[in-house]
This record gives structure tokens, sequence and C-alpha cells, in this order.
């Protein structure tokens, strides 16, 4: 049985992918394993909160959305792997 992931962590593994170059909406819901609303939605969320930008790239007359880790989602998530880290490291001590 699988558990069911936090919203939180929903979104900082978004935002990872298109930190870590992904910026495609389809490779991104394939690489975070979510269906294509939620995603939707997340990339909406994210969006708004300037953590990501939409950069239009069009090619040969046609218009691709394709997504961008801001300065400030840059921040969001070195904070969350700083945290991540030391929860690790005090359940460490602790056992």
């Amino acid at each position: 049985m699988t558990t069911r992931r936090a919203k939180i962590e929903i979104y900082l593994a978004v935002l990872t992918t298109i930190r870590d170059g992904e910026p495609r909406p389809t490779r991104i819901m394939y690489a975070t394993n979510l269906s294509w609303k939620p995603l939707m939605q997340i990339l909406g969320s994210l969006e708004k909160e300037a953590l990501i930008e939409a950069l239009d790239e069009g090619k040969d007359g046609r218009s691709k959305n394709l997504y961008g880790i801001t300065e400030k989602g840059v921040s969001v998530l070195s904070y969350f792997e700083k945290t991540r880290d030391i929860l690790k490291t005090e359940s460490i001590i602790a056992n």
C-alpha cells in the first residue's frame, strides 16, 4: 500500500522538476506522477505566488507554454531543503 503525498511535497516536487531543467508541462506531469488537471492547478498557484514564470517560446508559428523557476522559487526550495536536512540530522542524533 502506498502512502499519499502531502500537498507541500507535491508542490516542492513540481518546483524541483522545473529547477532541474524541465520546462514542459507534460514532462513535469510525468516526472512528478501527477495528472493533468491537478498539475495545471499547481502551476497556476505557483505562478500566482511568483515562484515560477510562464515562458512563451513560439516556433513555426506555434506557441508553447514553458515554465521557469524564479529567484523566489529557488529561495523557497533552498529553505525547505535545508529544513529537511536539519530534521534528518536531528532524527539521527535522537536515535
